[in-house]
């Protein structure tokens, strides 16, 4: 009887996603209402997802929709929440690898610290005058979304870098709720090179091997930010994408799911792209890798990492991956990831 209630109320949260974020999600591209409806009904994709993938001359029988991403989270049962909550995740990963420190977490109201007590608004500024950058991430949502990065700079304040007082700060870490602020990583000379106003990660995809069990490196992308994405680098806010080849470290031409625009060179930095190589990267895949191996509960799990001066930091990991920046190269219905999807049965 539980198990059946489980699958009922597991049954009602896809149905109310599926309204709630693709057939009454805001789009990015504009296209006909027919044909809005035409993509969300039959087979569940955006309309954007009409336009990224080119549906007019691909088969969209070939790609993977937004609603088998939805479906796809639940593949890590019963552990999936483990990865989407960020203190939860920060506190198992701190064991095994570099992680940006938690230094203040507001929940219901209580503003305290990692376990020595509670702690005011003035501490919570005190932090940042000592640690000059933080970040104010919400430890339940994705996307980039409510992350802003706080810094203090000869004698001065700013949220994402524009000029404020003291107190406009502790206001807006009032207005918000279930935060938590963490310190900021020096990222890699070559990560700057792309472009230095932004955090820009790499998204690297494990996944458990469904013909030998063993896990494995599936798909990377370098996220890299714009000035429209300033201090965050998803692809969700109008970030770049840039394919790594996975045997040799190497960029490709970065892309973005607000446009259909290719990039060779930074919009706004005019730096390359395509053709970096991302340093140390056969150490990068050994150290992750080995990190997958000591969770073996989780079949799937999307990294965000940052390469800095010293090695790896990994900002967070998640239970799932969004398709379109895996798909922006191609579909995958029928590829590895479709493979994986049909073999836990997310998708058919």
């Amino acid at each position: 009887m539980l198990e059946f209630l489980k699958k009922c109320l597991k049954i009602g949260k896809l149905f109310l996603l599926y309204w709630r974020r693709i057939i009454f999600v805001r789009n990015k591209y504009k296209v006909s209402f027919f044909t809005k409806l035409r993509a969300n009904i039959f087979g569940g994709y955006l309309a954007d997802q009409y336009i990224l993938y080119d549906f007019k001359h691909n088969d969209k029988k070939q790609y993977l929709s937004e609603f088998d991403w939805y479906r796809s989270r639940y593949i890590n049962e019963p552990f999936d929440f483990l990865m989407n909550n960020k203190i939860a995740c920060t506190e198992i990963l701190k064991q095994y690898v570099n992680t940006p420190k938690i230094f203040a977490l507001r929940h219901k109201d209580i503003v305290s610290n990692m376990g020595e007590g509670l702690l005011s608004y003035d501490d919570v500024m005190s932090i940042l005058e000592k640690e000059n950058n933080l970040f104010m991430k919400p430890y339940g949502a994705g996307k980039g979304t409510g992350v802003y990065r706080f810094a203090y700079e000869d004698n001065k304040y700013y949220i994402d870098e524009k000029p404020v007082d003291r107190e406009s700060i502790i206001k807006h870490l009032k207005e918000n709720k279930k935060w938590i602020l963490c310190e900021t990583v020096n990222q890699h000379d070559y990560a700057n090179r792309l472009y230095d106003k932004t955090f820009n990660t790499i998204r690297l995809i494990t996944l458990r091997d469904i013909h030998t069990n063993e896990f494995k490196i599936f798909f990377a992308v370098q996220r890299i930010g714009t000035k429209e994405t300033i201090p965050v680098d998803n692809g969700s806010r109008g970030g770049l994408v840039s394919k790594i080849d996975l045997d040799t470290g190497e960029l490709s031409e970065a892309r973005c799911l607000h446009n259909l625009n290719v990039f060779k060179k930074h919009p706004d930095s005019n730096n390359p792209i395509e053709g970096v190589i991302i340093p140390n990267w056969e150490n990068i895949k050994k150290e992750m890798l080995e990190l997958t191996n000591k969770l073996p509960y989780m079949y799937f799990i999307a990294w965000d990492i940052i390469i800095t001066p010293d090695g790896i930091s990994v900002i967070e990991a998640n239970t799932s991956s969004g398709v379109n920046i895996i798909q922006l190269w191609g579909g995958q219905r029928y590829g590895e990831l479709g493979d994986f999807y049909r073999h836990h049965r997310a998708i058919k």
